[in-house]
């Protein structure tokens, strides 16, 4: 039994970095992520972070898949709850609300950005960035044909963008959440019903 309590602990510390990684970046950015901020904000000994994690990139690779694990759970739960039947364009605008995030628009939705450039700038965090986008492609497949519009698949990755660019533009700017669900809304709105 103890040995099973050390990997357990183990594991937590290995959360609590990651977690901290995320909290970081959030609010201050990639470059403020050192080993010492980490031991901080997580509660560990500076030991712990290079004992569980030998380098940076190994660091920011294990971030943007715990955050990529994440957020593909969620992204794909939405999905599922996609499949009514009844779904309208009321279901559709909560949905959208829920990814928007509410009202808040704090450092949990600001690391993702910086994570997703900092995959540009590195090739090897890249296939983890794409998994979190294929189900984001996924939720928006589901959403726009729940909505009956035409040829969903080719139209996800432009719903896709134009939801992460509504979100820079309101990071960027504090614009509400509601102009996110109001933009996607009109999309839904340009593109022609199918016929049954």
């Amino acid at each position: 039994m103890g040995q099973n309590a050390d990997v357990s602990h183990a594991s937590a510390t290995r959360q609590n970095i990651i977690d901290a990684v995320l909290r970081i970046i959030g609010q201050d950015g990639i470059a403020a992520v050192t080993n010492r901020r980490i031991a901080k904000e997580a509660a560990v000994s500076l030991g712990s972070v290079t004992y569980h994690f030998a380098t940076q990139h190994e660091l920011l690779r294990e971030s943007l898949l715990h955050f990529v694990a994440e957020e593909t759970r969620h992204f794909t739960a939405l999905a599922d709850e996609c499949t009514d039947e009844h779904f309208d364009i009321g279901q559709a605008a909560e949905v959208v609300a829920q990814v928007a995030g509410g009202n808040a628009f704090d450092s949990r939705h600001i690391a993702p950005f910086e994570l997703y450039v900092q995959a540009g700038r590195d090739e090897r965090l890249r296939a983890a960035a794409a998994d979190c986008f294929a189900a984001y492609d996924l939720l928006a497949t589901r959403i726009l044909t729940q909505l009956g519009v035409q040829d969903p698949e080719r139209l996800a990755g432009a719903a896709v963008a134009l939801v992460f660019g509504q979100q820079l533009r309101r990071l960027a700017t504090g614009a509400p959440a509601e102009d996110l669900v109001d933009t996607l809304l009109i999309l839904t709105r340009l593109t022609p019903a199918q016929t049954p």
